[in-house]
């Protein structure tokens, strides 16, 4: 008797530990891409029409982080490019190895000081925006719309 009742709890527990992970993991992922979009105050701007828009994805940046024991980190960025004309593609395309020494250029410094490191972690906005800022001055401020961080990784060595 003793026995039955121990299976019928635990069989309770189990189920109902079930049913919440069920219910708590079955959340639908809100798509960071809809309608609208939200900005640091709340409030909700309308979306920019991107449908004619080209991407281009550059080549990985691979990117050492050194400190005073030599070495300690690299860092992975792989970046696209937001254009709203094909002649504008056309542009970043042919000046894919201007982009990328400017970028490594700047980078370098600033992730070998630190200065783009939060407590060991990269500082994403930061580093988006001065990628942006560098590929503006390279290509000119009207050529593009705005640039995608695909991915971002940071591997210790």
């Amino acid at each position: 008797m003793k026995a039955a009742i121990i299976g019928v709890l635990a069989l309770l527990i189990l189920g109902g530990g079930g049913a919440g992970a069920y219910f708590y993991f079955d959340q639908s992922a809100q798509a960071s891409m809809g309608d609208a979009a939200h900005s640091d105050t709340g409030e909700v701007a309308p979306r920019r029409d991107t449908s004619h828009h080209s991407f281009v994805e550059l080549s990985p940046l691979i990117l050492p982080i050194i400190d005073r024991h030599g070495v300690s980190q690299t860092i992975t960025l792989v970046v696209v490019v937001e254009v709203d004309s094909s002649r504008k593609a056309d542009l970043v395309n042919r000046l894919r190895p201007r982009l990328t020494d400017a970028y490594i250029q700047e980078l370098y410094g600033a992730l070998s000081r630190h200065a783009a490191l939060d407590g060991g972690v990269l500082r994403v906005a930061d580093i988006k925006q001065r990628m942006l800022s560098i590929i503006k001055n390279v290509l000119g401020e009207d050529t593009v719309e705005d640039i995608l961080l695909q991915v971002v990784e940071q591997r210790r060595i």
